[in-house]
């Protein structure tokens, strides 16, 4: 069954009104905001909150808890991988991210484990798929840190299994605000461009 298409005005072939309209909505917010910035300045209207701009890196927003952060690869006891080199997490990401290369696991009660495993940042869309497919519980994005965001080659936002093991170890030891602490100073400092470089989370 076919639906009939709405017959649009001339005014609405034009598309002024929706341009005009934007453009006012965007003049109203300026306006209102630069005047209760300017009252705030003395002293005035405070309890009404105007708009304001996170001066990142040195103000940063606290992220909900469902956010989906930087990933982590979860650790045993005994501080080795839980990562069963499965790699059902690679098979559903739907952004083909991931690389893993499997090997034989020298505990023989272990079947295999990843001899190497990368995620390539600049083609992950955070989507969570892998978390949702690992049967072991080995890959999270609980981090509560956004990727990192210099480098100079493709190559800089490459995550090596190092990195992503460390995140889990930064975790346990030091809390939930150490990792954007660690990547915030080494942003400032020009240390460690990249995590392929070195491996290393934290500036040295």
């Amino acid at each position: 069954m076919e639906t009939p298409r709405p017959r649009l005005t001339l005014a609405e072939r034009l598309y002024l009104p929706q341009v005009i309209g934007g453009i006012a909505v965007t003049t109203r917010h300026f306006a209102r905001n630069l005047a209760l910035h300017t009252l705030h300045l003395f002293g005035l209207a405070k309890d009404r909150a105007a708009a304001v701009t996170t001066q990142y890196p040195e103000e940063r927003k606290t992220y909900t808890e469902g956010y989906r952060g930087a990933h982590r690869l979860t650790l045993k006891p005994d501080g080795s991988v839980r990562c069963t080199a499965c790699f059902l997490c690679a098979t559903a990401c739907p952004a083909k991210c991931i690389n893993i290369e499997a090997g034989e696991h020298p505990d023989p009660n272990v079947e295999k484990y990843p001899v190497r495993y990368e995620i390539d940042t600049l083609q992950c869309i955070y989507c969570g798929m892998c978390v949702e497919a690992c049967p072991c519980d080995a890959i999270r994005m609980d981090t509560f840190v956004h990727p990192r965001l210099w480098g100079y080659q493709r190559e800089d936002f490459i995550e090596p299994k190092a990195v992503l093991m460390e995140r889990s170890r930064i975790l346990q030891t030091r809390g939930r605000d150490a990792l954007m602490e660690d990547m915030q100073r080494a942003y400032e400092r020009g240390e460690d461009r990249g995590p392929a470089l070195g491996g290393r989370l934290t500036p040295s």
